[in-house]
């Protein structure tokens, strides 16, 4: 999934549908000259709607089609028949994906599970036909109800990655590596910071064809709640896995300051986010020797932790077992 091709915001505009309007019509036949009202209703506007597809993983595809109109009802007709209904436009888009009302920023419902289907914007209800409003008093209306005009809104569609397990720390950490390692993702790997600019997801396989999802989110560095580095924009993508594994690298000058720089990230960002269960996995630890391993684990945050290396392999298996043991848990 390439830079180029991850796009998890965009804004679209869409138009529902018009209802049809009602028929006026009066009943004609060779010998009933003056038949009564027999106008059909309009039928209803199209709606637009979003469903869940769990092989999506952006919103590329709607980055170029951004103006979305459903079908107008048809008006209705003679012996009282029903005008067609206009058609409905589905759009497929990948779980986790929020829709919000542009103009109000308001959160109208979010996608989370494949084939969900929900209304963005609803269509106009058609009008009613005369043969509706024929009474005792007004046995031969002339007048029908016109459809009900369509609504066009703006919203914005923002997508946020939905994984087992999260990988957070500062930019070469190290974590692009370990999800290339443990699954088949092919993230983006060089020695600079900020190599990862999108999310990548991959599938790790664990123990009796046991598998859980994991995410490489990009880099965090102090000041991200603010706009830094890559800013808040990946920040979100946190908030859809079920636990937060954070990365620190062996060489680090004080892993217990880098954690609680990345725990406050978090915190300024949204506070629900310490909920999240978490656990810390020291990268790089093939740099390390017994000892000073069992020195350095003196001084770790009280969260279950684990030392391991993506370049010889240790303590791989150890990270599988605490991520499957703590996803697992309650």
């Amino acid at each position: 999934m390439t830079s180029s091709n991850f796009i998890d915001y965009v804004k679209i505009y869409c138009r529902s549908g018009s209802g049809g309007a009602g028929s006026a019509h009066f009943r004609r036949e060779k010998f009933v000259p003056r038949g009564g009202p027999d106008g059909g209703d309009g039928g209803r506007g199209g709606d637009i709607i979003l469903r869940g597809n769990s092989q999506m993983w952006t919103l590329l595809h709607l980055k170029y089609k951004r103006h979305i109109f459903a079908g107008n009802g048809e008006a209705g007709g003679s012996q009282q028949s029903t005008g067609a209904d206009g058609a409905d436009v589905i759009v497929d888009v990948p779980l986790g994906t929020i829709a919000k009302n542009e103009a109000t920023g308001e959160i109208k419902f979010e996608i989370t599970s494949h084939g969900d289907q929900k209304i963005l914007v609803k269509g106009g209800r058609g009008g009613q036909g005369n043969v509706h409003f024929k009474s005792a008093t007004n046995q031969a209306p002339r007048y029908a109800q016109p459809g009900e005009p369509g609504t066009e809104e703006a919203y914005i569609l923002e997508l946020k990655i939905l994984a087992d397990a999260g990988l957070v720390g500062f930019p070469n950490a190290g974590k692009s590596t370990l999800l290339s390692v443990v699954s088949a993702a092919k993230p983006k790997i060089a020695d600079y910071p900020f190599t990862t600019l999108v999310p990548s997801l991959g599938i790790v396989s664990y123990r009796d064809n046991k598998s859980f999802v994991m995410a490489d989110i990009p880099g965090i560095i102090e000041g991200a709640h603010e706009g830094k580095g890559l800013g808040i924009r990946f920040l979100r993508h946190i908030e859809r896995n079920s636990m937060l594994i954070f990365l620190v690298p062996a060489d680090s000058s004080n892993i217990r300051k880098e954690y609680e720089i990345l725990i406050g990230e978090l915190k300024m960002y949204n506070p629900e986010l310490l909920d999240k269960k978490r656990i810390l996995a020291v990268s790089k630890s093939d740099l390390l020797d017994e000892e000073l391993t069992a020195e350095i684990k003196k001084d770790l945050p009280p969260v279950p932790s684990v030392f391991f290396s993506s370049f010889t392999s240790q303590g791989l298996t150890e990270l599988k077992d605490l991520i499957w043991r703590e996803l697992n848990k309650y």
